[in-house]
């Protein structure tokens, strides 16, 4: 099956000599749900910005589900749905009549029963008579969302959707994401929350100065380039590491009392057997044991860092 996204040899460039994009190529699967990371200046809303038809790019080529961005705008634009980062919403329009408004835009016949369900499903319900600037920030982004899937589009692009938003709103809209995975909607996501992408995505992008560093499926992400720390908590504290167990690299913490020890767990020998008879052979008595996987935050860090 041909992907529902197809981006090919993707730049883009100003009359300054900046490149925001520097020929990124992606494939993207219908109802997969992706997490794309970077810092600031990436370029991560610019990707956004040009595969949704509002930057043109210098060079290189976006298909939506067969359809060109640019040779046919209007095809493209109508399966997409955008959630910018900035909140832009009329004051005094009411929440239900901005569902209704933005399937106009996109000359869709009414639909109440569109609208009522996704009131409903994005919590807005009890706030469909409301107007605009009464609602909180977190309701003010679930209306956000709402107009961008009044039009009912198969791919959802999420800018920062929780920006500014409380821990519990959080963890409610990684179930909205999973409800509208569940109905096939394929949706792309920008986040400076590690653990968003953690809970939700199924394969991660990483982006830096304008480049696609990689595109991984999450688990084999963490298990490709993840380590593991294994953690040897001692009986007494000790000033420094015995010379004899120089050779493995080993971190004091803990007062004294916790030895470090980092290995590669893809390995066919981590040394972690020699290193517990050393660590027996040096005199040293051992409390406890144990292992821990290094997080998405940590790859994360550590590609943008190389």
């Amino acid at each position: 099956m041909a992907p529902i996204l197809s981006i090919r040899n993707l730049c883009k460039s100003y009359g300054d000599g900046a490149e925001a994009l520097k020929g990124i190529s992606l494939d993207i699967e219908e109802g997969e749900v992706i997490a794309l990371l970077g810092p600031n200046g990436a370029g991560k809303t610019t990707l956004i910005s040009t595969i949704c038809g509002l930057v043109r790019p210098t060079a290189g080529s976006v298909k939506v589900k067969g359809f060109d961005i640019i040779d046919d705008y209007r095809e493209t634009r109508a399966l997409i749905g955008l959630v910018p980062q900035e909140i832009m919403l009329e004051s005094f329009q009411k929440v239900k009549d901005a569902f209704h408004h933005s399937r106009g835009l996109f000359n869709k016949p009414r639909d109440q029963a569109r609208v009522d369900s996704l009131l409903k499903k994005l919590s807005l319900w009890d706030k469909r008579d409301s107007q605009n600037m009464t609602l909180s920030g977190g309701m003010r982004r679930r209306v956000m969302i709402g107009k961008a899937l009044s039009h009912e589009p198969r791919i959802l692009f999420l800018d920062e959707p929780t920006a500014g938003v409380d821990v519990e709103l959080r963890k409610e809209m990684w179930d909205i994401v999973s409800e509208l995975k569940h109905d096939g909607v394929t949706i792309i996501l920008t986040t400076h929350y590690i653990e968003e992408a953690e809970a939700i995505a199924e394969r991660v992008g990483v982006i830096n100065g304008g480049e696609l560093l990689l595109m991984e499926d999450k688990d084999t992400l963490m298990r490709k380039m993840g380590s593991k720390t294994l953690r040897i908590d001692l009986q007494e504290s000790i000033e420094a590491i015995p010379a004899a167990l120089a050779e493995y690299e080993l971190t004091l913490e803990g007062g004294g009392e916790t030895l470090l020890y980092t290995y590669d767990s893809t390995e066919e020998r981590t040394g972690i057997t020699r290193l517990l008879a050393s660590v027996n052979t040096s005199g040293l008595r051992i409390r406890d044991v144990q292992t821990s996987q290094s997080s998405l935050e940590d790859i994360f860090v550590n590609l943008v860092r190389d």
